[in-house]
């Protein structure tokens, strides 16, 4: 197993609030390699109008190209929906930390089957953050998950 660094979840959990308090999902993410960060990004569906502005695929996209997505971690906030594990299945991310699982059942079990190690922080600010916006907005958050 990868080891992760704390400080780049919080860049995760910080990019997440951002998003609520711009009016968007409240989802942010951050890439490692070897401790150090080298994306962030956020769920930016409302922000740029573009339904795959998730924000694993918003953090993947800040990171650019990359030649290897061997030796990194992907910090989410919240369990990758199917779209958003396929990109770490596609890309080969070996390692993802997921603040929580709680609010929505998502794709580790996916992952997990396809070799990807997944850790569970089961943190307790970002369900938080996430309930707050599924009572506020549920039809925003509807529409994130295509329901």
């Amino acid at each position: 197993m990868h080891s992760f660094n704390p400080q780049n979840f919080e860049a995760a959990l910080a990019a997440a609030r951002h998003s609520f308090d711009h009016g968007g999902v409240p989802v942010g993410a951050a890439l490692e390699r070897g401790g150090r960060l080298l994306a962030v990004g956020h769920n930016q569906r409302v922000q740029a109008g573009d339904p795959t502005a998730h924000g694993e695929i918003s953090c993947l996209r800040a990171a650019g190209r990359q030649a290897s997505y061997k030796d990194t971690v992907l910090y989410t906030t919240l369990v990758p929906c199917a779209m958003c594990a396929g990109s770490i299945i596609q890309f080969g991310i070996p390692t993802v930390v997921v603040g929580e699982a709680a609010s929505f059942p998502g794709e580790l079990d996916l992952l997990r089957e396809r070799g990807i190690q997944v850790v569970n922080l089961q943190d307790q600010r970002c369900m938080g953050l996430m309930q707050r916006f599924q009572q506020t907005r549920p039809a925003l958050w509807a529409e994130d998950i295509g329901r």
